[in-house]
């Protein structure tokens, strides 16, 4: 579904994301684990396409979303051309992304960040999508006209899922849910996702929490420094011994 090729990504003379790979197969959890500033949030935003590559390929499908390219100038030196689609088209193709800290709008409503999350719809007979977030989130209906800057950590995290999923998103890039949300309610978050992907959405999540992470995913990359240091089955991730000292606390 999602290939990953050899990507670098810079932040000024930073170089933050370093020829990283990883592949999202079609209906997986694949979950990105490592400490912070590791480059797992740098990840997904390039695959959404809000930063942009300086080497490396992005393929949706069949569908080449970000490449680069050589090109010399008119003084014959080499330069990195990097072409691809402006995020809102990555969201029409069908790439959801809830952000980490929610990112709700906070003087919307429940229901005006909902529609959000649809803009790109053609059609804008949203009763299905909207019955089908409800269904998951209650609590988000019984909140359908309240501010969405008035209400709870989880609420606001669920509100941020909620919004993704008004696209019928076929991938869902999931950044740091559980993080501020007290233990019962990362339990909930964490069953939800499960759910979610029940449902037919593949989701490729980022997450601190490495023994959630690990435990209700498919497959497993540990980021350190901007670099995949490990991959592979989320079962022996999560029994690897450096993984387990490093980030399960063992």
């Amino acid at each position: 579904m999602l290939t990953v090729e050899n990507i670098n990504v810079y932040y000024g003379a930073i170089h933050a994301i370093r020829d990283v790979s990883l592949k999202v197969n079609e209906g997986e959890i694949v979950s990105l684990i490592g400490a912070n500033g590791a480059g797992k949030t740098s990840i997904l935003r390039t695959i959404s396409g809000l930063n942009k590559l300086r080497s490396g390929k992005i393929t949706l499908f069949d569908k080449v979303l970000y490449d680069t390219k050589e090109k010399k100038n008119m003084f014959g030196k080499t330069k990195s051309i990097s072409a691809g689609v402006p995020p809102h088209k990555v969201v029409e193709l069908g790439i959801g992304h809830v952000p980490e800290g929610r990112r709700v709008f906070p003087y919307m409503s429940v229901k005006e960040n909902l529609l959000m999350g649809a803009y790109v719809r053609k059609d804008k007979n949203l009763e299905k999508e909207f019955e089908n977030v409800f269904q998951k989130f209650p609590r988000l209906k019984e909140r359908i006209n309240q501010s969405a800057g008035t209400l709870s950590g989880g609420e606001q995290q669920m509100l941020a899922m909620g919004r993704a999923l008004m696209n019928h998103p076929k991938l869902l890039l999931m950044d740091e849910p559980s993080m501020g949300l007290a233990p019962m309610l990362v339990e909930e978050i964490f069953n939800i996702i499960k759910e979610i992907n029940k449902s037919g959405t593949t989701i490729l999540l980022v997450e601190q929490n490495a023994h959630l992470a690990l435990s209700i995913a498919n497959r497993g990359y540990v980021i350190e420094t901007g670099e995949i240091i490990l991959e592979g089955v989320a079962k022996d991730v999560a029994e690897n011994p450096d993984v387990r000292k490093a980030y399960l606390g063992e």
